[in-house]
């Protein structure tokens, strides 16, 4: 299994099959785009390609703050349906771990919504605990 790093405009639009799975939000036409435009602030996208084409992709970025120093942080992780229980996940987490050392990151996060009950039994799996709760709020741009 070879993970690599999307760097080509075709391997990042290969790739918008899996992420759509987790960010059916984005559009086909905006998905180069988004990716390029994250690129500029540290963004990188990964992926496990089979016979098949993409079939796991991560987006992770490193950065420091006051409560993590410095840190490995996965935006997305994802597998396709058809594809998951099948090692893929596991081995794109591997790898970030793997990543987030010789970067010299003391820590990795990542964040899941509440209903992605089966990734959170893969996360606690793989050694990861959940160490609290994420708030948000959408502003209003027009107000």
């Amino acid at each position: 299994m070879i993970i690599q790093l999307a760097k080509s405009d075709a391997e990042i639009i290969d790739s918008y099959p899996v992420m759509r799975e987790l960010r059916p939000h984005i559009l086909e036409n905006e998905f180069l785009r988004r990716i390029r435009s994250q690129e500029t602030v540290g963004y990188q996208l990964t992926f496990i390609r089979e016979a098949k084409g993409v079939v796991a992709v991560a987006g992770f970025r490193t950065g420091d703050n006051l409560a993590w120093g410095h840190f490995l942080y996965v935006d997305d992780l994802v597998t396709l349906p058809e594809c998951r229980s099948m090692g893929y996940g596991k081995a794109l987490l591997d790898w970030l771990q793997e990543y987030a050392k010789q970067e010299g990151c003391q820590q990795l996060h990542l964040d899941s919504g509440f209903q992605r009950k089966e990734a959170h039994r893969f996360y606690e799996r793989e050694g990861l605990k959940s160490e609290g709760f994420h708030f948000a709020e959408i502003i209003d741009l027009n107000k």
